[in-house]
């Protein structure tokens, strides 16, 4: 047998010298088989290196695969990788096995992905919904008892779990942290789209911060962008102000990578920054970035453990489960406005 071809249950069953359908029965204990000859197919097995192709054998007989289906929308975004990971090993302890795919916040490609993942008959199906999205057509899955949960942001057009972080009050957190040193011109860069969930609950958070402080909203304040160069562009432009911001505040990790090093590269050590979300190395960092931190790993777990119930025939209604956030003061959401300085 060649060596650069997988073996097959053919392969298997020349091996043996017995039928194609005995060595299935083997593999799938679905028939009856001699002590015999069930010791000599697993030991064909093993010398030939078989593994049983087990989304076919699963679409065959009208079970469930052995995976869970995860959409993300970067690979590239250390939040979801830390998301995936905490997903992955608690599942593993049930022997599933985590595929994931990336939608580039595209409805249409998130759509492709979910209906591939639906195609294997995967045990569980976990989605960070994009914008524009409609998840209707996963009604009839839903109702069939396949578990779908929703992560980071709720879907559109289907009751069922989320799992989602404080973003409004984490964000009131850090805006209110800079209020209290005595900030008054507080720069607010959020994600795109800016009907992005995550995005439209911490502009709330930061508005609410002002509204509480006696501060007014404004616009000219406000600006998106969604990676670390568009971010940078951002930064130059709210620091051109003619009245401009004496602090800024990033609406997520990306947007913080991105501000950063703007500040750095025009020498700005005046402004005093608070982030959304941790990011690598930010105690590396002169000063050390202070953060509104999520709980990737909690999310994930949240997640997975949700999931799990509902495999194990939970049918109690859908939920949305809130993982808190948490402010870490590291030095530059410290930094007191110019006209408060010494306090």
């Amino acid at each position: 047998m060649a060596a650069s071809r997988r073996p097959t249950l053919a392969d298997v069953a020349r091996e043996v010298g017995v039928s194609a359908k005995t060595v299935s029965r083997v593999l799938n204990e679905d028939g009856p088989v001699s002590p015999r000859t069930r010791e000599q197919v697993l030991a064909a097995v093993a010398e030939l290196g078989f593994q049983p192709n087990l989304m076919a054998r699963n679409i065959r007989v009208g079970g469930p695969d052995t995976t869970i289906g995860l959409v993300i929308p970067d690979l590239a975004n250390p939040f979801f990788g830390a998301v995936a990971r905490a997903i992955e090993d608690t599942v593993g302890e049930r022997g599933l096995t985590l595929l994931m795919g990336s939608s580039a916040d595209d409805p249409d490609r998130e759509r492709a992905l979910t209906d591939k993942f639906l195609a294997r008959r995967v045990s569980i199906l976990m989605i960070v919904p994009s914008v524009g999205a409609d998840h209707s057509h996963l009604k009839s899955h839903r109702a069939a008892g396949l578990p779908v949960v929703f992560l980071d942001r709720p879907g559109v057009g289907l009751s069922t779990d989320s799992i989602v972080s404080s973003n409004r009050a984490g964000t009131h957190d850090g805006v209110a942290h800079l209020i209290a040193h005595g900030h008054r011109r507080i720069g607010f860069i959020g994600d795109l789209p800016v009907k992005l969930y995550t995005r439209r609950e911490r502009l709330a958070g930061y508005r609410t911060a002002l509204q509480e402080a006696g501060l007014a909203y404004d616009r000219a304040l406000v600006t998106n962008a969604h990676d670390q160069p568009a971010a940078a562009t951002a930064t130059a432009q709210l620091l051109a102000l003619s009245d401009p911001p004496t602090a800024l505040f990033a609406g997520n990790n990306m947007v913080a990578l991105g501000m950063v090093a703007e500040l750095a590269r025009s020498e700005r050590k005046d402004v005093a920054v608070v982030a959304f979300d941790d990011v690598p190395l930010a105690e590396a960092l002169e000063p050390a970035l202070t953060v509104v931190a999520q709980d990737p790993e909690e999310i994930g777990r949240a997640a997975a453990a949700t999931a799990l119930a509902r495999l194990d025939g939970d049918r109690s209604r859908a939920r949305t489960i809130t993982v808190p956030t948490r402010l870490i003061v590291r030095g530059s959401g410290e930094r007191y406005a110019p006209a408060v300085r010494g306090v």
